[in-house]
């Protein structure tokens, strides 16, 4: 192989490259971080990670990844099998640092208020600052389930819930989300009041 064969970075499908990333080929796994890392991000701060968290639980994501990229067998795709990694890192510090608590009470939080004026903010739709307006509970179960693609049994698994309590919060979530982006002017007006 040349020098400059070398220095182009590795193309292919995921599944082509987490083949190559498995043995121990790490340009090919970079390219796989390159491509999919701020999905990842996203989908953790959508959890409610901090933007500082969110990156270093990315990375953190990445490689527990790298290690067990021989696992990824490409029944999926590769972007969900990643952010399941970094969403179980986030659930795993959440717990560990005592702070997730699920109740059937819904607890809903204000919205940080935005840096837009008023008119901005009504012109326009932002689900992050939508999900905010979520309970713990209904955010982690609604990002789970339609930000990481898992099933309503993963995420009871995973967050040791009984099912019925996550298509509970997914369900009043989704109701919360879609009544809250229908109106986005009522977010504004909250804000310029509040």
């Amino acid at each position: 192989m040349t020098s400059m064969g070398m220095d182009r970075p590795p193309t292919g499908h995921d599944v082509e490259l987490a083949a190559l990333a498995a043995t121990g080929d790490r340009r090919a796994y970079g390219e796989l971080v390159r491509r999919h890392g701020s999905a990842v991000r996203g989908l953790l701060r959508r959890l409610g990670a901090d933007s500082a968290t969110a990156d270093d639980l990315a990375q953190d994501a990445f490689m527990a990844g790298f290690e067990q990229v021989a696992e990824y067998r490409g029944e999926g795709t590769f972007a969900a099998w990643i952010k399941k990694i970094g969403a179980r890192l986030y659930l795993k510090k959440v717990k560990r640092e005592a702070r997730l608590i699920f109740s059937e009470t819904v607890e809903t939080i204000d919205p940080a208020p935005g840096r837009d004026t008023p008119a901005d903010a009504a012109n326009r739709i932002d689900l992050d600052e939508a999900l905010k307006s979520l309970s713990r509970g209904e955010r982690l179960c609604v990002s789970l389930c339609y930000g990481a693609d898992w099933s309503h049994a993963e995420a009871a698994e995973t967050l040791n819930i009984p099912i019925g309590t996550v298509k509970s919060h997914v369900r009043r979530g989704l109701d919360k989300l879609r009544a809250r982006l229908a109106r986005p002017e009522e977010g504004a007006r909250r804000e310029a009041h509040g």
